[in-house]
């Protein structure tokens, strides 16, 4: 039976179509701009639960807790008489008469109509893939899906297809479980979209390292379901081109993301326009081409891009929240994709054009193979600008290389001292970053946002957390907030606090001469000894790297690689004398091997290393 909600507010209706993050982010930014107010507002979801945190949906598997995960406050939604209906697909929207339907035939009209209804995981055609052992990595329900499969006498081995982002996380998550973990990866290198060949290489090793089988260049033609055979070892068997086969027990796809637009698909009529690949087209007001009809997140698509990461979404969010209330000022002009994360404990960054397709641009490129290092710069011909780089093993560099490259910095004399390891590096200091430099690319959050904020008393890491959300989000930005805190604290005449964070009451210096005075060898122990609470996001890899330096350790070894896994839920310098010549980014890389006996010049190479900076024998150097 039908039914139609009517308004007991007299106002009029601002209708959203999704609770996820994007939704969420949606609703916090109106509720900051008074559209609770102005407007009734109804909040749609299909999940059973309110909006949760996707950037550590691997942690579920470690607490299995949801309400770990939660994003909304209840209460807050209650205060601003904000309507949340949870379990209800909608399944038509009639764009001409301002009206949408949900499956149990219920109407409501409205005033302004948001689609923040996100994406969902491609599965690709596969004969097979239907098996109740195949799962796609996207919800809770997936998750405990997974977990249900997993928990199953005789399942003991796991494939992840898929070997991006989503997929190396789902990797993870069946390693957690104590599953023989395989990625199969139809492309020939994992990370193919952020990493050139190389780094993908490297990667490759690392993670093969700490017990994942990788298999790259492989096309799955069919999953056989082996229930049924006595001789079978594994309940499935999948099927490749090239003729091999893979045994396994479970599959979870995590191919990739499409956007989420099949109310529209399947409403033509509605007239709201997508993508020739698919998404809702939005214009830089996030406004589709039906009147009052807004979209944001996963389901849109801009300037025929679609934007798969959080922090986009959240721009996009706050933007359609401005314009909705008459803030006509704010547009989106696209979003910076870079990215820095840490996937089983490898750390990996991308910044820009990291292939360097870019016409004319040079690549400069710094390899360690024996510590799973390999970092790439690509700048334009005159060595002026940075157009991409990639990191991947180290990403100490990453905020730096990505303040120089948001805000056009010139480079320095030699760029590849921005990436060579063992000298004092041209860091970009915060007081030389403009007021409009991005510091949290989550929530948007400026330099000058925050220099405003400390301005007007916050003066701690928690109220400047507090009062602009710079830090809350994947949490990457930390330090860097930390150094903006510094720096504005310092301009209005107070003494500064270096300690490393709330958790130690020391500088990173003190800890190290703590460390290496005291023969302290692990983080519980120094925590213990000197620290109190439990540790985050800036302590823990923090004190892994001193840990390193001081003993001599691998940092990603398995003692310290917790530390560093403390950024898998937070998805995200060197110096003078060096010259490397570097020469168009797809020409053939060649390698030379530096050791304490290399001379100042070599006869078989175009590179010039002074002595003094000449590094371990394991090191090598690249040019291409």
């Amino acid at each position: 039976m039908s039914s139609t909600i009517v308004s007991t507010m007299n106002k009029a209706k601002l209708v959203v179509i999704g609770n996820g993050m994007v939704g969420h982010h949606f609703i916090e930014r109106a509720i900051e701009q008074g559209l609770h107010d102005q407007f009734e507002i109804h909040v749609f979801a299909e999940e059973d639960r309110p909006a949760y945190d996707r950037v550590y949906l691997s942690s579920y598997f470690e607490h299995k807790d949801v309400s770990k995960l939660n994003l909304v406050d209840l209460s807050r939604y209650e205060d601003a008489q904000i309507q949340l209906h949870l379990n209800q697909r909608i399944t038509n929207i009639d764009a001409a008469n301002q009206c949408i339907s949900t499956e149990d035939g219920t109407q409501i009209d409205y005033a302004e109509l948001v689609l923040a209804t996100g994406s969902y995981p491609f599965v690709p055609p596969i004969p097979g893939r239907e098996h109740p052992h195949c799962h796609v990595y996207r919800t809770i329900k997936d998750l405990d899906d997974i977990l249900s499969t997993a928990e199953k006498p005789k399942v003991k081995k796991g494939v992840v297809v898929g070997g991006g982002l989503l997929g190396l996380e789902a990797a993870k998550a069946l390693v957690t479980l104590g599953l023989e973990t395989y990625v199969v990866e139809f492309a020939p290198q994992l990370m193919g979209v952020q990493l050139d060949a190389a780094g993908g290489d490297i990667l490759k090793r690392k993670i093969e390292g700490l017990g994942v089988k990788v298999l790259t260049g492989k096309n799955t033609k069919a999953i056989i379901d082996n229930t049924l055979s006595d001789e079978a070892s594994c309940h499935l068997t999948m099927q490749f081109a090239d003729d091999t086969s893979l045994d396994t027990d479970m599959i979870v796809f995590s191919a990739g993301i499409r956007p989420q637009d099949g109310i529209i698909k399947s409403n033509p009529e509605c007239g709201i326009e997508i993508g020739t690949r698919g998404g809702i087209l939005i214009d830089e007001a996030c406004r589709t081409n039906a009147p009052n009809v807004y979209a944001i997140g996963e389901c849109a698509v801009w300037d025929n891009t679609v934007f798969g990461l959080v922090a986009p979404g959240y721009s996009m969010a706050s933007i359609c929240a401005a314009q909705i209330a008459g803030d006509h000022a704010q547009t989106f002009t696209g979003a910076d994709m870079s990215t820095k994360l840490k996937l089983m404990g490898v750390d990996v960054g991308s910044i820009g054009d990291a292939h360097g397709a870019t016409e004319n641009s040079l690549s400069y490129l710094y390899q360690n193979p024996a510590e799973g290092i390999y970092k790439k710069l690509v700048t334009t011909a005159d060595n002026k600008r940075l157009l991409g780089a990639v990191l991947v093993g180290d990403t100490e560099d990453y905020n730096n290389l990505l303040q120089l490259f948001l805000n056009d910095i010139d480079l320095p004399t030699h760029p590849e001292s921005l990436i060579l390891p063992n000298v004092e590096k041209p860091t970009m200091g915060i007081e030389n970053l403009p007021d409009s430099a991005t510091i949290c690319s989550c929530y948007n959050v400026t330099k000058g946002a925050i220099c405003a904020a400390v301005e007007d008393g916050a003066y701690t890491m928690a109220e400047v957390k507090s009062c602009t959300s710079a830090g809350t989000g994947c949490g990457g930005c930390a330090p860097m907030v930390k150094d903006t805190l510094g720096y504005q604290l310092t301009a209005l005449g107070f003494e500064v606090n270096n300690d490393l964070c709330e958790h130690f009451a020391y500088s990173r210096q003190e800890l190290y001469s703590l460390i290496r005075v005291q023969g302290i060898k692990t983080f519980d122990a120094l925590l213990d000894e000197h620290g109190s609470g439990h540790g985050c996001e800036i302590c823990k890899p923090t004190v892994a790297s001193i840990l390193a330096s001081c003993w001599n350790d691998y940092v990603l070894k398995p003692e310290l690689t917790p530390l560093q896994d403390s950024n898998d839920y937070y998805l995200g310098n060197i110096q003078k004398m060096a010259l490397i010549r570097s020469c168009r980014a797809y020409l053939a890389v060649k390698s030379l091997r530096i050791n304490s006996s290399y001379s100042d010049k070599s006869p078989k190479s175009s590179i010039y290393i002074p002595k003094s900076l000449a590094v371990s024998a394991s090191t090598y150097l690249a040019h291409v």
